[in-house]
């Protein structure tokens, strides 16, 4: 036991003078979480407003209404250009989504409503790269634009005039066709009835009244498991991705330094001493897992301290982050064993750890990814590290449902350390 913990001991000292070590391991991580935490929507807060451009051609005050819904919306930031304008904003990125209102829009629109002739086209100049943006935006529009036809044709001078107009043209067909006749008698009724609407609106002094609108509102209630939680962390997630990461970087580099100390011949005179084979795997991989534990319990109090990421449930916490600092040192064990020089291992090693890390939803949430891709994922051991941090921070899930977290990366760690150890058993002999 005197042996274990000296081992033990003399890896943590050497660790902690190595300021690169520390460097990559601690502060990295801390930093890239921090950014892509903001990219992912930062501590739950609503994302920033569509950038969208409006190319208003249509100068009718149709066109106006429907330009003034557009800025409105708080979901929208509305700029207004021309066409060339839009055109280039859109082809360098600046704008998601150009909205181009044609000339004569109001009129055609109107017309088009009862279907009695062609419907007017809309142009949506949109970015490559934002095809969801685009299906929002059209949601949007498609809104406001039924809003203020449909205001404008039921109660405003547009409908008006549109129904005198089909009043005059049913006149002269009345004289052949007795059809005729009759529509022409329910578009009088229909146009006293909007004279007197918009006449007694403009006596009281009240606005006009509003089209057809959306039949419901929603309202949003965010759902989990603690009443402290409010809904998804971006920084949660995104410290649990670059923290499981960069750990897994210090266990290729135990490896790597193994492979290092059996090249000069260092492991050689260890192996020499009076200690056996299974106390210096035991003491290296018993080292690595307290710094890798050590590390991600620091990225979560800088997490904690600095981005008010919560950690409700220590418990589980502890168990998820124990549990794969013992599969990072078993990682690095295994490539240790099994890697031919450093050179080579190292960019296997790596390579490894970046598929996995990428599998594993560290960069991205794993449902984000297509339903295919998240179930080969399953195999990762990254992904059960990940889904468990998620499940004991913003999830605020209790330790009984990370349990099969814990007990997967376990297993894992299992298999590489009896591989690890195996194979230096076999060359020792």
């Amino acid at each position: 036991m005197t042996a274990l913990i000296a081992l033990i001991r003399k890896d943590l000292i050497l660790y902690l003078h190595d300021r690169r070590a520390l460097l990559v391991n601690l502060v990295m991580p801390i930093v890239i979480a921090a950014f892509f935490g903001s990219v992912f929507g930062g501590s739950g807060s609503k994302g920033s407003a569509i950038e969208v451009a409006l190319v208003l051609q249509d100068q009718s005050p149709l066109g106006a209404k429907i330009a003034d819904g557009l800025k409105a919306d708080a979901n929208l930031h509305v700029t207004v250009l021309d066409l060339e304008q839009a055109k280039k904003e859109v082809r360098k990125g600046a704008q998601k989504v150009a909205i181009v209102v044609p000339a004569g829009f109001g009129d055609a629109a109107g017309a088009a409503f009862f279907g009695h002739s062609d419907k007017p086209e809309i142009s949506l100049l949109y970015d490559p790269s934002q095809p969801a943006v685009l299906g929002m935006v059209k949601g949007m529009l498609t809104q406001q634009v039924m809003q203020v036809v449909s205001a404008e044709m039921f109660n405003g001078q547009a409908g008006h005039d549109f129904t005198e107009r089909s009043l005059r043209q049913l006149e002269q067909a009345a004289q052949t066709d007795p059809d005729s006749a009759v529509t022409r008698d329910m578009l009088k009724s229909v146009l006293a009835f909007q004279t007197r609407a918009t006449q007694g609106a403009q006596d009281a002094g009240k606005p006009q009244k509003a089209g057809l609108s959306m039949p419901f509102s929603t309202r949003e209630q965010q759902v989990s498991a603690s009443s402290a939680m409010q809904g998804y962390n971006g920084y949660a997630h995104s410290f649990a991705g670059m923290g499981v990461q960069f750990i897994l970087f210090m266990g290729v580099d135990m490896g790597i330094g193994i492979l290092l100390a059996r090249r000069s011949g260092v492991w050689n005179r260890l192996l020499a001493a009076p200690v056996g084979m299974s106390t210096v795997v035991l003491g290296r991989v018993a080292s690595a897992t307290i710094i890798a534990f050590g590390l991600m319990c620091v990225i979560f109090v800088a997490a904690h301290l600095i981005f008010g990421v919560q950690v409700p449930n220590i418990a589980g916490f502890v168990g998820v982050a124990f549990a794969f600092a013992l599969l990072t040192a078993c990682f690095g064990m295994l490539i240790a064993a099994f890697g031919k020089t450093p050179e080579a291992a190292r960019g296997i090693s790596i390579f490894a750890t970046l598929m996995m890390v990428m599998l594993g939803g560290a960069w991205i949430p794993s449902f984000l990814f297509p339903h295919w891709v998240q179930q080969v994922a399953l195999v990762v051991p990254v992904r059960w590290a990940v889904d468990g941090l998620d499940a004991v921070t913003w999830r605020g899930l209790d330790l009984a449902a990370v349990m099969p977290a814990i007990g997967v990366q376990l297993a894992f760690a299992l298999v590489f350390g009896a591989l690890a150890l195996w194979k230096f058993r076999r060359e020792q002999d």
